[in-house]
């Protein structure tokens, strides 16, 4: 059994449109346990994760990451109970990754998952691997409170969330997938139907005489969709090429989305043991302004370092730029080992929008209406923070 626990710091540059505060501390606890029987045919996992907000109680999180149990077989595995998956090689954004709920509220880059229930059967044969999913229940997004921070989130009500199915959270999703690999290449073909676990945000208007203020809140609407991907890398030496698309109904509708680029490294920089690698990826959304996504047509770029020392020092700064609106966010991630027990972990965002066009009466126009109709990244324009967590392996 592994266990850790987590002192979370974040800092943000200064206080916002509707939060004085700038420091947010708060705690988290998991730990792991593995247990195998059967000559190791099979397997349980227990993985419960505890989050504890000093000032933010919509993220304050009970949560169980993984509880499943495993059965293998002669080529076929079945596997059922809480679990989390990842599907997709991009590093910007992942597209085809979408059977758990993202857990926004631990990390605004969609790398944090909630447990989803699944069961799925896997098939390993010559021509790839062959999974099916049946996926009961549903995770709603989380979103932080009024005196959380981003302070975006702090406008969206999950309590008055909306679904298209008449099943609400309890609807039964359907997912498959295959993958394979032909040498240095590998690829996967997904298809997922059910709700989206991504929902479009929809404006409620209050009762008040003045149909713009600031009491209005944002619901949550979840659709149910289909969408079908294709995840692709293709490893040349030093080099990686990588591809997500996917084609989506059930959100208005129908419209495509990719991601493509490739990963240079550079083993051994000046006789050291360092590794550098040098990323690009080009990221499109054909809803352009539509999409609910911050980027739709933009560029990122960024660099992986790692010094391969006893500490294992890492380092990934990646920074995604709108190349027609020059707004950009730039996040670094970086940890260290403190000795045998503490791990350090440092990151950074920054956001920087295109400057606000002077409107007149702006105490008469709400926060969301008061940038540019252009801009992306406005709502997050108060939010660049630091962030430092100190992990203790117990």
């Amino acid at each position: 059994m592994n266990a850790e626990l987590g002192s979370d710091f974040r800092f943000f540059r200064k206080a916002s449109w509707t939060q004085e505060k700038t420091f947010f501390p708060s705690l988290s606890f998991q730990f792991e346990y593995h247990y195998s029987w059967n000559d190791g045919q099979d397997l349980f996992d227990f993985v419960p994760y505890f989050r504890y907000d000093y000032e933010d109680s919509e993220r304050n999180l009970i949560d169980i990451r993984e509880l499943s149990w495993i059965h293998v077989g002669n080529s076929w595995e079945f596997r059922a109970g809480v679990r989390k998956i990842f599907w997709g090689v991009a590093e910007s954004s992942h597209l085809v990754d979408i059977v758990n709920q993202v857990d926004f509220l631990e990390s605004l880059d969609g790398e944090e998952k909630l447990g989803q229930m699944m069961f799925n059967f896997s098939l390993t044969r010559e021509w790839g691997i062959l999974d099916f999913f049946v996926l009961p229940g549903f995770r709603e997004r989380n979103f932080s409170g009024a005196n959380g921070r981003p302070s975006y989130f702090g406008l969206i009500d999950g309590d008055l969330a909306e679904f298209e199915s008449g099943a609400r959270n309890h609807r039964a999703d359907f997912a498959f997938r295959w993958s394979h690999y032909i040498g240095d290449f590998d690829i996967a073909l997904s298809h997922f139907s059910g709700t989206s676990r991504e929902p479009r945000l929809m404006l409620r208007k209050n009762s008040d005489e003045n149909p713009w203020t600031k009491q209005q809140r944002f619901f949550p609407f979840y659709d149910v969709i289909d969408q079908t991907g294709i995840d692709a890398q293709y490893i040349i030496g030093d080099w990686a090429w990588k591809l997500e698309t996917i084609t989506r109904s059930g959100q208005e509708e129908r419209f495509w989305a990719a991601v493509f680029g490739f990963e240079k490294t550079f083993v051994g920089v000046l006789d050291s043991r360092s590794d550098i690698g040098i990323l690009m990826e080009y990221l499109y959304d054909s809803r352009g302004a539509n999409s609910p996504n911050l980027f739709e047509d933009d560029l990122a770029i960024g660099m992986r370092y790692s010094l391969n020392n006893p500490q294992d020092l890492t380092a990934l700064v990646l920074g995604v730029y709108d190349v027609e609106n020059r707004e950009y966010f730039l996040n670094l991630e970086a940890s260290t080992r403190l000795g045998s027990k503490w791990k350090l972990i440092l990151e950074v965002s920054i956001f920087r929008s295109r400057e606000r066009n002077g409107i007149l009466d702006q105490d008469q126009i709400p926060w969301y209406m008061r940038s540019p109709s252009d801009s992306e990244l406005f709502l997050f324009e108060d939010e660049d923070f630091v962030r430092l967590q100190f992990m203790r392996y117990l």
